[in-house]
C-alpha cells in the first residue's frame, strides 16, 4: 500500500503538484492520466524518490520515505521495480545481462542463483531462450518485456511504469498491458502506471487518477469513468469519437 497525503512540489516558485492525496493498493493496477503539464511526471518521480516534496508525505506500507535512514532507503529501493518509457536497456549487454543487473547490484547471490532467477522471470514474460540476444535484435514489444523482467527480477513490492506502451503498435500494447496486470495480480504488487494511452485505461484501469494543473481532479475505476460528469475528465477521455460511442453505449445499458 502506498499512501500519498497532501503532496506539494514546485520549481522556481511555480507549484506543479498542489496538495495531492490518494492511495495505491497491492494487487491492483493504478493509472495516472492527464494532459501534458498536468503534473503526471513530477508525481511519478516523487513516488520513486527522484523528487523530494516540499510538503506532504508518501508512505510505503506505513513507512514515510523522506524519513528513511540511508540503510532503510537502500532497502526500500530494492523493493521497487521500474519500467522506463524507452525500456532503458543497456545496448551492449545481452538480455540475460540486462535482467541480471539489479541482482548483481543489490544481492550477494551466486551466479547460479542469479541465472535461475533471470530464467524464471524471462519465462514469465514469454522470453525464454532469449538470454544471448542483444536489445537491437529484439522488437519494441520484446524490449519492453525484457524491461518488465528486469523490473520484477528482485521480486518487488512496488512497480512503477512510465508510459510502458510508448512507441508500440496497439496489439502489442494490449499484450504489455495484460502482462503488467497479470504480474501485478499474481505477485500482489502495488503497481502505478503513468500513461496517456486511453486503451490502457479501458483495459487495466482498476484505479484511475486524473490530474489537471497539479490537482487531483478525479479518481475512480474504468467503469466509473464512463459515468462521470466531471467536465475536465469528459473532455480528456472522450476527445475521440470512439470513446464518445463507448460512453453512449454504456449509458444506454444502465
Amino acid at each position: 500500500m502506498i499512501e500519498v497525503n497532501n503532496l506539494h512540489k514546485g520549481f522556481g516558485g511555480v507549484q506543479v503538484l498542489k496538495g495531492i492525496s490518494t492511495s495505491f493498493e497491492p494487487g491492483k493496477t493504478s493509472l495516472i492520466i492527464g494532459q501534458s503539464g498536468s503534473g503526471k511526471t513530477v508525481f511519478l518521480k516523487s513516488l520513486i524518490g527522484l523528487q523530494t516534496p516540499e510538503q506532504g508525505t508518501i508512505a510505503f506500507d506505513g513507512r514515510i520515505n523522506t524519513e528513511f535512514t540511508t540503510e532503510q532507503k537502500r532497502q526500500w529501493r530494492q523493493e521497487i521495480g521500474m519500467v522506463f518509457q524507452g525500456s532503458a536497456l543497456f545496448d551492449s549487454q545481452t538480455v540475460e545481462e540486462n535482467v541480471m543487473f539489479p541482482l548483481k547490484m543489490f544481492t550477494n547471490e551466486s551466479q547460479k542463483e542469479m541465472l535461475e532467477r533471470v530464467n524464471f522471470v524471462l519465462n514469465r514474460v514469454n522470453l525464454e531462450n532469449s538470454n544471448s540476444k542483444l536489445p537491437a535484435e529484439l522488437s519494441g514489444g520484446m524490449q519492453k518485456r525484457v524491461a518488465i523482467a528486469r523490473a520484477i527480477v528482485m521480486n518487488p513490492k512496488y512497480l512503477f511504469c512510465d508510459e510502458p506502451n510508448s512507441g508500440l503498435d496497439p496489439q502489442t500494447a494490449i499484450v504489455i498491458d495484460n502482462l503488467i496486470q497479470e504480474i501485478t495480480e499474481e505477485y500482489k504488487i502495488t503497481t502505478v502506471i503513468n500513461t496517456h494511452d486511453m486503451n490502457s485505461v479501458m483495459e487495466i484501469g482498476e484505479k484511475i487518477i486524473f490530474l489537471k494543473n497539479g490537482i487531483k481532479a478525479w479518481e475512480g475505476s474504468k467503469k466509473d469513468i464512463f459515468k462521470t460528469d466531471n467536465e475536465a475528465v469528459v473532455d480528456f477521455v472522450y476527445s475521440s469519437n470512439l470513446f464518445k460511442k463507448i460512453r453512449s453505449v454504456n449509458f444506454n445499458e444502465n
